[in-house]
């Protein structure tokens, strides 16, 4: 599998936590996403599972599996939200705290986007023939 990676510790990263010694290796991966992989063993120090908070040390051989990301279909769904501001162009949102705004791995539901979609219906851009939610920074 190419989503397969190989690193050996050098003296810099010696004694450094594991998640943190991996963000630093692999710039595409998040601390977040290195929990996720330590805990499903898709990250081994030396063959073996280890915690996040593992010291690594010189020498130390870490593998890091990336499984290929699953596809999410988005559906629209009934979640009460509370609309500050619509029109035709842009909808402004209160986001409830510790909702997630998009679907993902570990969260394919109950989501601001699976919220968003039912209140904007057929309104949103379509690509692909897939109706899909856009947001702007």
């Amino acid at each position: 599998m190419k989503n397969n990676k190989e690193y050996n510790v050098d003296e810099n990263l010696a004694n450094t936590r594991l998640d943190k010694c991996i963000v630093i290796l692999d710039k595409e991966i998040s601390r977040v996403t290195v929990q996720r992989l330590i805990d499903e063993e898709n990250i081994l120090v030396n063959g073996k599972k280890e915690k996040a908070s593992y010291k690594v040390n010189r020498g130390d051989k870490i593998y890091i599996n990336k499984p290929e990301a699953k596809e999410i279909s988005l559906k629209a769904e009934n979640i009460p939200i509370e609309i500050l501001y619509e029109d035709n162009d842009i909808i402004v949102v209160n986001k409830p705290k510790g909702m997630v705004v998009h679907p993902a791995n570990g969260n394919p539901d109950g989501t601001l986007v699976n919220a968003i979609m039912n209140v904007c219906k057929e309104s949103l851009s379509g690509i692909g023939g897939e109706i899909r939610p856009r947001n702007s920074t």
